[in-house]
């Protein structure tokens, strides 16, 4: 099943073309990585999948069908903006927001500790809102997200600004919820929590789609030219193997090496053997960051 589906649509403030033509799909179950620079367009698509601005052209639909206030309560959505009711206590403000989802007090109290719990904040229940740290108030508003238990949940650069401990909750209880067959769009400039998170990715610039598809699918189709050698010994060589080398980053007794289209790596080992002594020869697939930054370059 089809959480969200998108078909050819465009969005423009005035001059400016913010959404140009996207079409997408994001299934069930999935982790979907939207991905751009800034100002690409992820979070005007984001604010129409929500129904918070319309589409000039297009469709979008939610669970099957168009946007709803049925479906409006089936979401939770973390905004790249944050923002609480700063003078509300916090065990107050998360029982008033899970209430405007429609989860009674008595539900919502379980919860409410549950996650207060996980997050180290439970000392912090009935401190007001602007008394709390920048990243604890953060981790409040991501319990807000989820606390009404939401099927598709979207979430606008969740990791700006957490620290590694809570990074490491924040990805754990995000896989978890993809275990439990929630569905996850994750719009974050971070292209290595990506990486490791999504399992589906967009990447969007200058308003319009360049990539889509499974992350799995896009490494492949992208190759498997990046070669690790560490090595001991003079590496000096290498700067001879133009024919076969597009890119080179080279430290101490260790090459990242970018190969030509029809260069053959074994090639580039054999050379190696007759000069240096392999501590290490890997054929790497091509980071997100690679492909984010190739794609992107394109476009410039």
């Amino acid at each position: 099943m089809q959480i969200v589906t998108i078909k050819e649509v465009s969005k423009r403030f005035e001059d400016h073309s913010a959404v140009e033509g996207l079409s997408l799909q994001i299934p069930q179950g999935s982790i979907y990585g939207l991905l751009g620079p800034n100002g690409a367009g992820k979070t005007t698509t984001i604010r129409m999948i929500l129904n918070i601005i319309r589409p000039d052209e297009g469709t979008i639909e939610l669970f099957g069908e168009p946007m709803n206030e049925k479906a409006k309560d089936r979401i939770g959505y973390l905004p790249e903006e944050r923002g609480l009711y700063r003078k509300m206590k916090i065990g107050e403000l998360l029982r008033f927001l899970a209430e405007i989802k429609g989860v009674s007090s008595a539900v919502s109290r379980t919860g409410i500790e549950k996650w207060l719990s996980r997050f180290e904040l439970l000392a912090w229940k009935d401190k007001k809102a602007d008394e709390l740290s920048r990243g604890m108030q953060q981790k409040v508003q991501f319990i807000s997200t989820v606390l009404h238990d939401p099927d598709l949940i979207i979430l606008d650069e969740p990791f700006s600004g957490m620290d590694p401990v809570n990074l490491d909750i924040l990805k754990n209880i995000i896989m978890e919820f993809k275990q439990k067959g929630k569905t996850i769009i994750l719009s974050t400039h971070q292209m290595e929590q990506a990486e490791k998170l999504c399992d589906f990715i967009c990447l969007i610039n200058k308003a319009r789609k360049v990539l889509d598809g499974s992350l799995q699918s896009i490494k492949e189709q992208h190759g498997k030219n990046t070669v690790v050698i560490e090595y001991y010994g003079d590496a000096s060589f290498l700067d001879a193997c133009t024919d076969m080398i597009l890119k080179m980053n080279r430290y101490n007794n260790f090459a990242e090496i970018t190969l030509k289209e029809q260069a053959e790596p074994q090639k580039l080992l054999e050379i190696a053997l007759k000069h240096v002594t392999i501590n290490r020869f890997q054929i790497m697939e091509p980071s997100l960051h690679d492909i984010f930054v190739e794609m992107v370059s394109e476009k410039v």
